[in-house]
């Protein structure tokens, strides 16, 4: 097995009144047993689209994982779409219909008639034993491919697939392991990036390189291929450090870091602390720092000076530097961060306002102009980054928090 699909079943999904967890778990484990997911597929539940990609599916991959529609209600139709997808019909199975007994006598309730119908099963296919609810999973060989239908509910899905479907793709896979790491950077845009890491992420390369981004957050993102595990971890080491060496100071972590944890880290190594001053992030800064367990270890506190009446008298920022230069200005960013600095006596202070929009810029101070103020033992900064008037409300706001946090992680070097 090399290539596999995974579809996802229900039409709450392709209405987006729920998210597909499903197939992202998935594919994490199928690339851990070495099999590379080629395509995820959403399909409302209706019989005809879901009986023409199941047999899409089979005849372009070598392994198809379904989940959802094996409930016992009329709009649970993986079953039948299973079966007419395949050209047979269903059939009971008579120790998956026990199974779904025992499972509502042992919690003292009586089984509704209707979930008779989950013990259903393609001929020439088998039922897959579920220990966690009433939908047992369903196999069957399609065209030479190896379909495996599991429940919808996550933690159904997800002891079926590690009891029952890994271990037979695992010998299917006869040895072959992939393995993935995230390289974390934060500060430059991906096109540069993307420049910087091009001969890397030609196509066909082994380990394969790309990029994610996210706010200013650039994953770069490498996969590799080998026999064993080992050969899998020295392709990822030897990738790692060619990346980190051309991409230098912009990186800042691995697979699940962010920049709160490397923040964290650096304050918590040097024994130093670090407080915040916010206006246009509202708190998002401070709330970024705490996320990460032990943060008490070097995060002092904040203050969420919107108001120029709470800058003045919680920041000590001068009424007079207000006047002269508005609360949207480098020298309002460096007095607040020092303000903080002083009201907390922490190593180091961060500071941030900005138009964060939609109203209330100007041809002066557009919406996405956010200053920075970094006050530590040796000088207090600023700076002024331009995100972009078009930008939302939100995005500004999130991207300001992680700005800061960069600005602080530079400064400690």
């Amino acid at each position: 097995m090399r290539r596999a699909w995974i579809i996802s079943i229900g039409t709450e999904l392709t209405l987006g009144q729920s998210v597909d967890t499903n197939s992202a778990w998935l594919s994490q484990q199928l690339a851990a047993l070495g099999i590379r997911v080629e395509r995820h597929v959403t399909i409302a539940d209706e019989h005809a689209p879901l009986v023409d990609v199941l047999r899409q599916s089979a005849g372009s991959s070598d392994l198809v994982v379904v989940t959802g529609g094996l409930g016992p209600t009329d709009d649970d139709l993986t079953r039948a779409a299973l079966a007419e997808a395949a050209n047979t019909r269903l059939e009971r199975d008579q120790a998956a219909l026990e199974r779904i007994r025992a499972f509502f006598a042992k919690r003292n309730r009586p089984m509704p008639e209707r979930n008779c119908v989950q013990a259903d099963v393609p001929i020439g296919g088998r039922s897959l034993p579920n220990d966690r609810g009433t939908a047992p999973g369903v196999f069957i060989a399609m065209c030479g491919t190896a379909i495996y239908a599991l429940p919808g509910v996550p933690f159904e899905m997800k002891a079926m697939f590690e009891a029952q479907v890994a271990p037979e793709i695992r010998t299917a896979a006869k040895g072959r392991v992939v393995r993935s790491r995230v390289v974390r950077t934060f500060g430059r845009p991906e096109s540069e990036i993307g420049e910087q890491l091009s001969d890397l992420m030609a196509r066909g390369r082994n380990p394969e390189v790309g990029t994610t981004a996210d706010m200013g957050d650039i994953g770069v993102r490498i996969n590799a291929i080998a026999d064993s595990a080992e050969a899998c971890d020295a392709l990822l080491e030897r990738e790692e450090r060619e990346v980190r060496r051309r991409l230098g100071p912009a990186v800042y972590g691995r697979d699940a870091d962010t920049l709160a944890v490397a923040v964290g880290r650096m304050l918590a190594e040097r024994g130093q602390t670090v407080s915040v001053a916010e206006s246009c992030t509202g708190g998002m800064l401070g709330a970024i720092l705490t996320d990460v367990p032990g943060s008490s270890r070097y995060f002092l506190g904040g203050v969420i000076a919107y108001a120029n009446e709470v800058k003045i008298k919680r920041l000590d920022v001068p009424a007079e530097l207000l006047r002269r230069h508005g609360a949207v200005s480098e020298e309002t960013a460096a007095a607040m961060a020092a303000g903080a600095r002083a009201a907390f006596e922490s190593t180091y202070a961060l500071a941030t306002t900005g138009v964060a929009g939609p109203d209330g810029g100007s041809p002066e101070k557009p919406v996405g102009m956010v200053c920075f103020g970094i006050a530590g033992p040796a000088s207090v900064r600023a700076r002024t980054i331009r995100y972009g008037e078009t930008l939302p409300r939100g995005v500004i706001r999130h991207w300001a928090a992680r700005t800061a946090l960069n600005l602080l992680r530079m400064e400690l070097g």
